[in-house]
């Protein structure tokens, strides 16, 4: 048996959370099209007949500009730093750029065996992917490079098999039925933000955050989870924006959100949301740790 971590490291729209999805077989990740939307480190966990691999999806590495950045981007090397195998997960459909050397220059003394994984593939011609895969092959010492979509599932069957040839031999870490380590509370709030992202297209930036003030289990009577969510925006121009004419966008995100949340819990789901004017929350370090984004130094 091969037992172990996996990171998943690589920078913001990489497309890490949706290869996480694909390989967990479930959804524990939000996804977006917008970047930064992973903001934790997320453990996805996978059981196979010959072992498993904890997954660990970690934040897009960029330039920090406030706290909550600084944490985002710690979570991502720490998690670096406690693992039996790293994969550096590429956007093969965006030119490789400063930040992307960087991400090298930090993996250039780590001794864990290091997989690059050309993402997208199914978006790019096969013409240009063989300049791009040996312009990486001259920039680091990679174990392996594997060609992947995680849309479309392309060649993700042979990345786990790499993935289980490089961990080390031993038992499970985890049960056999064990998914991921996010709290229920979390995995609510990081659904409606998911929402949030989704309906307000490129309207709103990434300067929004969902706090679970009530999580209410359900009851024996009428079988209903009861959440009751906060949407913090920091501005007042942000607010009209979430809310909607006459709520019309916050009644949309609720029900969408509503539709992920039942398909999460697998139970009714009753869902209050109100929006919030925080300035500068994403500096606040008490707010930061409310939003259970820890890690502060």
């Amino acid at each position: 048996m091969k037992s172990g971590f996996v990171c998943l490291l690589g920078r913001p729209n990489a497309g890490k959370s949706t290869l996480l999805n694909r390989m967990v077989g479930e959804k524990v990740a939000i996804v977006s099209d917008k970047p930064q939307t992973t903001r934790r480190r997320i453990i996805g966990v996978r059981t196979y007949p010959d072992g498993q691999i904890v997954f660990v999806d970690t934040p897009g590495v960029h330039k920090p500009m406030h706290r909550l950045n600084v944490r985002m981007v710690d979570a991502a090397f720490d998690a670096m730093r406690e693992v039996d195998v790293i994969a550096l997960v590429v956007d093969a459909t965006a030119k490789p750029g400063t930040g992307d050397q960087f991400l090298l220059k930090r993996l250039d003394p780590v001794k864990t065996p290091v997989l690059l994984v050309l993402n997208k593939v199914d978006l790019v011609d096969k013409n240009a992917l063989l300049p791009l895969i040996e312009g990486y092959r001259r920039a680091h010492d990679f174990v392996e490079i594997v060609p992947v979509s995680a849309m479309d599932g392309t060649n993700v069957d042979v990345l786990e098999k790499l993935f289980l040839q490089y961990l080390p031999e031993g038992q499970p870490l985890y049960p056999e039925d064990y998914l991921t380590d996010l709290p229920e509370r979390a995995l609510a709030g990081e659904l409606v933000r998911e929402q949030v992202l989704r309906m307000t297209h490129d309207e709103m930036p990434f300067s929004t955050a969902v706090i679970v003030d009530k999580f209410q289990e359900p009851s024996e009577e009428d079988r209903m989870l009861r959440l009751y969510c906060t949407i913090l925006v920091d501005r007042d121009s942000q607010k009209p924006i979430v809310i909607g004419k006459g709520g019309a966008m916050i009644k949309q995100i609720g029900t969408e959100a509503r539709k992920e949340l039942e398909a999460a819990f697998g139970t009714r789901v009753f869902l209050d949301l109100h929006v919030k004017v925080r300035r500068d929350w994403r500096d606040d370090e008490r707010m930061l740790d409310e939003i259970g984004l820890g890690g502060g130094r």
